[in-house]
């Protein structure tokens, strides 16, 4: 199994910004999907974004224009530009490796995870 390390995460105000990393122990990016789940206190873990193998992105729809996800192949590292950050985005982030899409929409996640990084937006 592939090994995730997340870094970016912090404390941030309202309307600001953040940028996570994930970095894989190896070059995955040919043959796995990648995406960055979030886990707010008491609530499920959910996707908030994804990239296939063929660059089609996939987004939350509380995200959707606030949040980019990316991959840079040559720093073998997967992105999630986070802007216009809102107290309901604190969260602790997993970036995931190997995730999947079902017929009917929903995502499967895949066995890598990464240790987390958390997000807090307050003022």
């Amino acid at each position: 199994q592939v090994q995730l390390v997340e870094s970016g995460g912090g404390l941030v105000q309202p309307g600001g910004s953040l940028r996570l990393s994930c970095v894989p122990s190896r070059s995955i990016f040919g043959t796995n999907n990648m995406g960055w789940y979030r886990q707010a206190p008491g609530k499920q873990r959910d996707l908030v974004a994804a990239i296939t193998i063929g660059d089609t992105t996939h987004y939350l729809d509380s995200v959707k224009g606030r949040f980019t996800i990316s991959r840079d192949d040559a720093e073998n590292t997967v992105y999630l530009q986070m802007d216009s950050l809102k107290p309901e985005d604190t969260a602790v982030y997993y970036c995931n490796a190997g995730l999947f899409q079902l017929p009917l929409g929903s995502w499967v996640p895949g066995g890598s995870w990464g240790q987390g990084t958390q997000v807090t937006v307050s003022s």
